[in-house]
């Protein structure tokens, strides 16, 4: 496919897309927290602060110069914290929503290809895991402690490994709305005359599922993939808000959030800053995945 038919084929895309006002604004804000979540190390050494450093001789100072919003019950920058924590929340959401549509793609296009038995025990299993109590679910696995799972210690207690511990769990279960959209798509396209055409030339299986399939199957799994990534940030939100997610010290929007629970009367701006970029992102991504069903729906093509 030469450069000027995969332009042709996506500018009309791109024009669906932004006649979605709200998608557009949600890129917008999307781009914006990315970019300021990357830049995070550079705003803590702008403002010369720590995010981890406790200053306890400037506890609850109002918004200034020196800290733009404050900082919090252990004289921390509250800017500078909301922006590491963006780092860990996004980065949970994407790496969460990658590790579910792969999972997903993978079931939903062997069943949906092979069919029969296959398909028939797949279901099943995708059936079973969206009748599990998904939130009760989390909390329980999400309280396992590694160690016991025959995981070396090292790993168990480092920084990072609640980080991966979320995204592992989220993965394992969300894959089931993935699954089922690409299975629906793969139905159809199996029968369509250009798979029957290649399995009438002796392709293998896995090579049509490869090149004649799966690129048809990319616009259910971007929009899947868009719409979850919002859902897993709020389900760290949760887990993290439980003492369960992301552990201190390391900030996330959710522990964030728990830390201020119990100063939402004497200092809820502690609580709104966080509590409001979880909102706000994961309103953007609800937004951007309706904008992005719309534009690639093939409906909308005679319009």
């Amino acid at each position: 496919m030469t450069a000027g038919s995969i332009s042709a084929l996506w500018l009309p895309v791109a024009h669906r897309f932004t006649r979605h006002r709200a998608a557009v604004w949600s890129v917008a804000a999307l781009g914006a927290l990315a970019m300021l979540a990357l830049a995070a190390p550079l705003v803590a050494a702008a403002l010369g602060v720590d995010p981890a450093a406790a200053d306890l001789a400037n506890r609850f100072r109002p918004p200034s110069l020196a800290h733009p919003l404050g900082t919090d019950e252990l004289g921390r920058d509250v800017l500078a914290r909301l922006l590491f924590g963006a780092r860990v929340s996004l980065a949970v959401g994407f790496a969460a929503a990658i590790a579910t549509a792969l999972l997903g793609t993978a079931i939903g296009l062997a069943a949906g290809y092979f069919g029969g038995r296959l398909d028939a025990i797949l279901m099943r299993v995708t059936d079973g895991v969206i009748a599990l109590p998904l939130l009760p679910l989390l909390i329980v696995l999400a309280a396992v402690d590694p160690s016991k799972l025959g995981l070396p210690r090292a790993w168990a207690e480092a920084e990072t490994a609640s980080l991966y511990r979320v995204v592992i769990i989220v993965a394992v279960l969300g894959w089931t709305t993935v699954a089922r959209l690409v299975r629906a798509t793969a139905l159809s396209l199996r029968e369509r005359p250009f798979v029957l055409a290649a399995r009438a030339q002796g392709a293998t299986p896995w090579r049509i599922m490869r090149v004649h399939v799966l690129p048809n199957l990319a616009s259910p799994i971007v929009v899947a993939t868009t719409l979850s990534a919002g859902h897993v940030i709020l389900l760290e939100s949760v887990l993290s808000f439980l003492g369960l997610g992301i552990q201190p010290p390391t900030p996330s929007w959710g522990n964030l959030l728990a830390n201020a629970q119990e100063l939402v009367w004497s200092a809820p701006l502690l609580a709104v800053y966080p509590g409001l970029l979880i909102f706000v992102t994961v309103v953007a991504f609800n937004f951007v995945g309706d904008g992005l069903q719309d534009a690639l729906d093939p409906r909308a093509i005679r319009d």
